[in-house]
C-alpha cells in the first residue's frame, strides 16, 4: 500500500486521443509513475491502452457532461491529441479550460494553431514539425547531439566538445563573454556537472549543454568548437 507522500508526489494525467502521438505521451507519463486517465471515442485504441495507463475509457470528449463525469477537474493537466477531427479538438480544448484545467494541444496546422491559443490553450504542440527541426539541426551539424527550441530566438544546444577545447577550463574558453552562451551543464559519460564552476575542465567528447540565442549559437558552433 503506498503512503500518502507517494501518493502526493504523483500528477495526475488526462490524454485525450491515443493515436500515436497521444498512445506515446500515455504510455511515457505511465512509465514514469503517474496517474494516467486515457480516453479515446475508438474502443480498439482504448483497449490497446489498459496495460499502459491507470484507466482508459471510451467517452465523448465533446460532451460536457461526460467530462464532468469522469472527474476532470481533479486532473493537474490534459493533453489533447485528438488527430484528424479539428472541431472535436477546438470543442474538447473549450470545454476544458472552461472547467479551468491547464490544456496542451496537439495542433494539425497553423491555422488550428491559431484558433487553439485564442481559446486559450496553454501550449500548442506540432510533433512532426518540431522533431523535423531537431532532426535538421541534427543533420547540419555533426558537433549538435540534440535542439530545444525555447522560442523564435532563443534555443538550448547539446554540443560536442571538439579536439580544439580539450584540456581547457571554462574560465579559459571564457565562453560567455565571447559569443554570450552560457553553459548549463556538462556530461560525461554517466555522469552530469550541473552548473559548472569556471575552473572545471573540458574533455574532447564532452556533451555540453548550451543556451543563448540562436545567432550566437550558430557563432559558438563555428568558431568556439
Amino acid at each position: 500500500m503506498e503512503g500518502k507522500e507517494e501518493r502526493l508526489l504523483k500528477k495526475q494525467f488526462v490524454v485525450i486521443g491515443l493515436g500515436r502521438f497521444g498512445s506515446a505521451v500515455c504510455r511515457e507519463l505511465n512509465m514514469l509513475g503517474n496517474e494516467v486517465l486515457a480516453i479515446d471515442i475508438n474502443e480498439d485504441r482504448v483497449n490497446n491502452m489498459i496495460n499502459d495507463s491507470t484507466t482508459a475509457v471510451v467517452a465523448n470528449v465533446t460532451d460536457e457532461n461526460a467530462l464532468k463525469t469522469l472527474g476532470i477537474r481533479n486532473f493537474d493537466l490534459a493533453i489533447v491529441a485528438i488527430g484528424e477531427d479539428m472541431q472535436s479538438s477546438i470543442h474538447c480544448t473549450l470545454l476544458l479550460k472552461e472547467m479551468g484545467i491547464v490544456v496542451w494541444v496537439k495542433a494539425q496546422n497553423s491555422y488550428h494553431h491559431k484558433i487553439l491559443e485564442k481559446i486559450g490553450a496553454d501550449r500548442v504542440i506540432h510533433p512532426e514539425q518540431d522533431m523535423g527541426i531537431r532532426v535538421a539541426h541534427q543533420l547540419n551539424s555533426e558537433n549538435i547531439i540534440d535542439f530545444i527550441e525555447l522560442s523564435k530566438d532563443y534555443s538550448i544546444l547539446e554540443l560536442k566538445a571538439t579536439e580544439k577545447i580539450n584540456q581547457k577550463s571554462l574560465i579559459q574558453l571564457d565562453i560567455r563573454a565571447k559569443y554570450g552562451c552560457t553553459i548549463l551543464a556538462i556530461k560525461r559519460g554517466e555522469q552530469i556537472n550541473i552548473s559548472p564552476l569556471p575552473n572545471d575542465i573540458l574533455h574532447q567528447g564532452d556533451t555540453l549543454v548550451v543556451m543563448g540565442s540562436n545567432l550566437d549559437l550558430q557563432r559558438f558552433e563555428e568558431k568556439g568548437l
